[in-house]
């Protein structure tokens, strides 16, 4: 098989780079490398049936060109990170609808298949407790710059499914649930290696709000499988899936667990949402996923333990901060 990944040298396209070309696929990758970085892929380059282009995704001509001599596209390619999110709120809407609609397009000329990579974001301020495939989805006002991102994933969402029920393109939407793991920094505002970072350090571990706020994280190894299960899954065209672990945890708890997995003396600080973000910054108390139509689509669930989860990147931010050192 011929991979088409866009996004493919940030943290989830990598992974699954290196995964396809262990198992003997074909790569392409497609990175502007505004959040990516070539330290993701530099061990693929120069290996049989590894290429990667270095241009935007919102680039019509070259996402066609790449499309079309690949057997099927995994589009992966969008603004992330809650940071860069509220900071730069056009950039995000831009990218996000624009690459999607090039992706879609060019996937519509000879009907190839597409993985579109979408949020638990889109749920929003739902409250209701796993979060399924066919809830509501209830957003917060256009004033604040904070639900951008989860409106333009969901438009790519509605868009990708009309491309599907109008031209007949297969298309497959994955929903991910916080995917954390090795190559993921905390420079847009992830939260898990920043912990990682700060208590490496002994630096204080920052805790925005009340810190009882609750999240589910899951292996990216995981997230790498899920997606090769659904590529070959033919009932999930037309179909969303949520990605993710269901074992829950507060962010005070992980900020805990994280200090003691790095045997650091940083102190927890916690900080207003205004101070870190903007005022009216807002965010959800829970977020789980059910992940039920995901294992019974593929025989598969992520279940990969926190603590290991922790420790892995606990382990990759150290190797880091060797690596600077």
């Amino acid at each position: 098989m011929k991979v088409f990944v866009t996004g493919g040298a940030g943290f989830i396209g990598s992974h699954l780079a290196h995964r396809l070309i262990e198992r003997g696929d074909q790569v392409i990758v497609l990175d502007d490398l505004s959040t990516g970085s070539m330290d993701n892929i530099a061990g693929l380059v120069g290996r049989p049936g590894f290429e990667y282009r270095i241009g935007s995704a919102i680039d019509q001509p070259l996402v066609t060109e790449l499309a079309d001599r690949c057997d099927v596209t995994v589009h992966l390619a969008a603004a992330v990170g809650v940071r860069l999110i509220v900071e730069k709120p056009v950039h995000t809407i831009e990218t996000n609808v624009g690459a999607t609609e090039c992706v879609l397009a060019a996937a519509a000329k000879k009907q190839k298949p597409v993985l579109v990579a979408s949020t638990s974001e889109v749920y929003g301020k739902g409250s209701k407790v796993p979060f399924s495939e066919g809830d509501d989805l209830t957003l917060g006002p256009t004033s604040h710059s904070r639900w951008a991102y989860a409106c333009s994933k969901a438009l790519d969402e509605w868009l990708a499914l009309a491309y599907w029920r109008e031209k007949g393109v297969p298309v497959i939407i994955a929903r991910f649930f916080n995917t954390v793991g090795p190559r993921q920094t905390g420079r847009y505002g992830m939260v898990l290696p920043s912990f990682a970072a700060q208590a490496i350090r002994n630096e204080p571990i920052t805790v925005y709000g009340t810190g009882e706020q609750s999240r589910c994280f899951g292996h990216v190894g995981d997230a790498v499988e899920s997606v090769l299960r659904l590529l070959e899954a033919p009932a999930a065209v037309g179909q969303v899936f949520n990605i993710g672990n269901d074992e829950e945890v507060t962010i005070l708890d992980l900020a805990k667990r994280v200090r003691e997995a790095a045997n650091s003396s940083s102190e927890i600080r916690f900080v207003p949402y205004s101070e870190a973000y903007a005022e009216g910054f807002e965010d959800m108390m829970r977020r789980v996923p059910d992940v039920a139509k995901l294992e019974q689509a593929v025989g598969y669930r992520p279940r990969t333990p926190l603590a290991t989860i922790i420790a892995d990147v606990v382990a990759d931010q150290r190797a880091r901060l060797a690596g600077r050192a």
